[in-house]
């Protein structure tokens, strides 16, 4: 069982590579953001250390986590924000190892994706085979967020000034992939990069 780890800025097209990944080759896909939510649930790994963390005022009427309550009061303050990534994420990259674990052991998964926009900045490599930076122009990555979520040109500038440059990622990756050309192109590099 082959891992590759996925990233990339907004936009790239990250999840039409993953969709190709789960269709065409029998992988199997861990995006880091669901799973993190998924663990902050009720009896889940993070709930308890988060509400003991920043108080009962964070949960819903049914128990939940208020996570956009939770996230006006990280995104407010750097050292909350900490405390919660010092929570959440060793409990995301806990959870992958057991499931890689399990998952070679049943031995029916060709591969393990994990997506992460942080992949590189949590540590990844040393989990993973191989890392993948998916790349696309600025101006198709606009294009795609104009189509796709619409909103105010300038905010989705602005979240891609502030994401890593490709230099960065390209220094840190094993490969890249163009996926700002049609389809058929992006198909044909992913099935060099796992028949290589």
């Amino acid at each position: 069982m082959r891992i590759i780890g996925i990233t990339g800025g907004i936009g790239t097209g990250k999840s039409t590579i993953l969709n190709i990944l789960k269709t065409d080759y029998n992988a199997y896909i861990v995006e880091t953001d669901k799973l993190a939510h998924s663990l902050m649930l009720p009896g889940k790994v993070a709930y308890k250390q988060i509400v003991e963390s920043f108080g009962s005022t964070i949960l819903q009427e049914g128990g939940m986590i208020d996570r956009q309550m939770l996230g006006s009061i990280v995104f407010r303050d750097k050292a909350a924000l900490q405390r919660l990534n010092g929570i959440v994420h060793p409990a995301v990259k806990s959870y992958i190892r057991d499931d890689i674990a399990l998952k070679k052991q049943e031995g029916v998964v060709d591969y393990y994706v994990i997506e992460a926009a942080l992949l590189i900045e949590d540590g990844y490599k040393a989990i993973c085979d191989e890392l993948w930076y998916i790349y696309a122009n600025q101006d198709v990555r606009l294009a795609r967020l104009l189509d796709g979520r619409g909103g105010d040109e300038q905010k989705w500038i602005d979240i891609m000034a502030n994401q890593a440059t490709d230099v960065y990622y390209q220094e840190h990756c094993d490969v890249t992939i163009d996926n700002g050309k049609d389809i058929e192109n992006t198909i044909l590099q992913v099935k060099q990069l796992l028949y290589k």
